[in-house]
């Protein structure tokens, strides 16, 4: 990969995505790159580079582009203390309010462990307490690929076990083809859950609400620190007040100018009543 061909990729993938991509991440952009080349049947990452900025290609390959560029980590009860502290924590204290309807964002949603991960957590705390939430959960990406996965809610048997045994039987079922080593989500927990692509580079948000809780994980270590305070700017506008905002265990918010207040690790909660 040319230097030119280089800049011309990093331009578009820090002004589309805000992913920071430095010349030390050009091998790795040449590698992940590389599939598609072969694919395509062309000879060179400069022929593909023209054909990814060409009228006919940008319709046909952006997309394919963006999922070889963006990271897509995710798996059930990641960084487990947070669904613990949404369990005993956050959850408490809506019911103690008498909230009834509550709205969940996973930012960044991927292949939507996340989101899944969240609708059990509500649905123990319903049938351990008794209290009934109406909740809704929306995950949005902006990768098609990732959501249409998040969508049909199959999973390896593998990707499954993260999630504890009880919960499996409660909210997995097995694929009947013993050979396909696949779970899926239960509809009922399906129909909690809408996915739906986006950009967080986008000025706006077309969310139309607020929301009680925001999971937005291991989203802002790719970005710069300026993308980072517009990004979270925008974020903030779609949060409760009195909302909880989640950030990755190695992402924080020390230095921001905004009401948001620390109450665990990696989580905030906006100043305001609910």
């Amino acid at each position: 990969m040319t230097d030119q061909t280089f800049k011309r990729f990093k331009e578009f993938i820090e002004g589309t995505l805000g992913i920071k991509i430095p010349p030390a991440k050009k091998v790795m952009l040449e590698s992940r790159f590389a599939k598609r080349v072969r694919a395509l049947g062309m000879e060179s990452m400069e022929e593909y580079c023209d054909y990814v900025f060409s009228p006919e290609g940008y319709d046909l390959e952006i997309q394919q582009l963006m999922d070889a560029v963006t990271t897509n980590e995710t798996s059930f009860f990641r960084e487990s203390h947070h669904f613990d502290f949404l369990e005993k924590s956050v959850l408490p204290e809506y019911a103690d309010q008498g909230l009834k309807d509550i709205n969940i964002w996973s930012v960044a949603a991927s292949t939507g462990q996340e989101a899944y991960t969240l609708a059990m957590v509500m649905e123990e705390f319903m049938s351990r307490t008794g209290y009934r939430f109406n909740y809704r959960i929306l995950g949005t990406d902006i990768s098609e690929t990732v959501l249409h996965i998040a969508n049909t809610g199959i999973y390896t048997e593998h990707q499954a076990s993260k999630i504890p045994p009880v919960l499996q039987r409660r909210y997995c079922r097995k694929n009947r083809d013993p050979e396909q080593k696949t779970i899926r989500i239960i509809p009922a927990l399906r129909n909690r859950v809408v996915f739906g692509k986006m950009n967080l580079m986008n000025e706006t948000y077309p969310l139309g609400k607020q929301y009680h809780i925001v999971f937005c994980r291991n989203v802002f270590i790719y970005f710069e620190r300026e993308t980072q305070k517009k990004v979270l700017n925008r974020i903030f506008r779609h949060i409760m007040p009195g909302g909880y905002l989640f950030m990755g265990h190695s992402e924080n918010l020390s230095n921001t100018e905004l009401p948001l207040t620390s109450v665990s690790s990696a989580v905030y909660r906006k100043e305001g009543a609910t």
